[in-house]
């Protein structure tokens, strides 16, 4: 059901950002040349988010180290240390918290962070395409993916497809920016000059032709 509760959050999150593209086709050049300078971001430190399952292991106190997971509140519970927020944090700072929380029952505790399952990141490191491609779908993001692994992924386009008037969408300083993209002249003509490299949370929209 915890998991159910954030896809739900974050689909809904992808048409009201897409949405709120509606009112002009593409955004600036400039936007537009910022937004895909992000493909050469450096990969961030891991972050834990809800539905993630950490294990808490307390150096010399195994009866303390426990599995726990990351509530939709953004907190877990940890023994002697109570509720500790753990959304938006890394391992390492997570442990210096609950390390702190717990320096009042040990002395000089000693905390790691192993984070056992990534189930927020299941649902916010993907990538999705929707509209005229054969099967609609949201695609777990990997290093160096492009516009066409994507499109390809979701079985190409459908018999329907205006692939030149492809849009891609990427948030940018809690914006919304719209890249062009011309999927015909990529899979028909070998030209890749719009086959960008995507980063996370990217969404891709593929109209219909209009007869």
């Amino acid at each position: 059901m915890m998991r159910q509760t954030v896809g739900a959050g974050l689909l809904l999150m992808v048409f009201l950002l897409i949405a709120g593209c509606s009112g002009s086709p593409y955004s600036s050049e400039n936007r537009i040349q910022k937004a895909l300078e992000r493909e050469t971001e450096p990969v961030e430190q891991y972050r834990i988010g809800p539905s993630d399952t950490l294990r808490i292991v307390v150096w010399r106190n195994e009866d303390l180290s426990v599995q726990v997971p990351v509530r939709p509140d953004g907190r877990i519970s940890v023994p002697l240390a109570g509720d500790v927020s753990a959304s938006g944090e890394t391992p390492e700072d997570l442990a210096a918290k609950i390390e702190e929380g717990l320096d009042t029952y040990i002395r000089q505790p000693e905390v790691s962070v192993i984070v056992t399952q990534m189930g927020s990141h299941e649902f916010s490191h993907r990538v999705r395409v929707t509209g005229a491609v054969s099967q609609p779908s949201s695609q777990p993001y990997h290093q160096g993916m492009t516009v066409m692994d994507v499109v390809l992924g979701a079985g190409g386009l459908n018999e329907f497809a205006n692939g030149d008037a492809a849009t891609l969408y990427r948030q940018l300083d809690g914006n919304v920016v719209a890249i062009p993209l011309d999927l015909d002249a990529i899979l028909n003509d070998g030209d890749i000059s719009t086959n960008h490299r995507l980063v996370p949370g990217d969404i891709i929209t593929i109209p219909e032709r209009r007869f």
